[in-house]
């Protein structure tokens, strides 16, 4: 299975919950994309609470990624960088805090945008993590791309966490 880890240095993990992204489990429908049709989405991005990042931490990265998309590079959902420290928890639908940027997702949106796999394509899988970063700010701009994001973080990543929940729409 495309694990889009297994090409990255592994690093120490740290703790991650959330009532809505449960690992394994499906999405609720608020969490699904109603901009894509998925019944009852809403785009609504899971509470997430972490804690037992690495010391040296400066900052937080918050990303969604589907390897399951049918494309070449996968669907970027959700990325959100430089989260200060003093933050370790975002609630649903959650407002940034101060500082912290929102990068467009694939669907060159800047915001959460929900699971919506094609219809009958299986199930997907979507890696929610959490990155604990050596720096304040990662210095990538607020209209660059996840995929930026994620090689500018490479060299930066202290430690991560990642729930992996899922998501299927039955074939018509």
């Amino acid at each position: 299975m495309n694990n889009p880890f297994d090409r990255l240095p592994q690093v120490p993990t740290f703790e991650l919950r959330s009532a809505a992204a449960v690992d394994g489990r499906p999405l609720p429908p608020a969490q699904m994309s109603g901009a894509f049709g998925s019944p009852g989405g809403q785009d609504i991005s899971p509470d997430l609470t972490w804690s037992g990042a690495p010391e040296g931490t400066k900052s937080y990265a918050v990303t969604m990624y589907d390897p399951d998309a049918p494309t070449m590079s996968g669907f970027w959902h959700w990325a959100v960088a430089n989260i200060p420290t003093t933050v370790t928890a975002l609630p649903a639908g959650a407002d940034l805090p101060e500082g912290a940027i929102q990068l467009p997702n694939d669907a060159r949106m800047p915001q959460y945008i929900g699971a919506a796999p094609p219809a009958g394509h299986g199930p997907h899988r979507y890696f929610i993590t959490v990155h604990a970063l050596d720096v304040e700010d990662i210095g990538v701009p607020a209209e660059g791309t996840p995929a930026f994001l994620g090689f500018t973080m490479a060299s930066h990543i202290l430690a991560r966490a990642t729930i992996v929940a899922t998501a299927e729409t039955p074939a018509a």
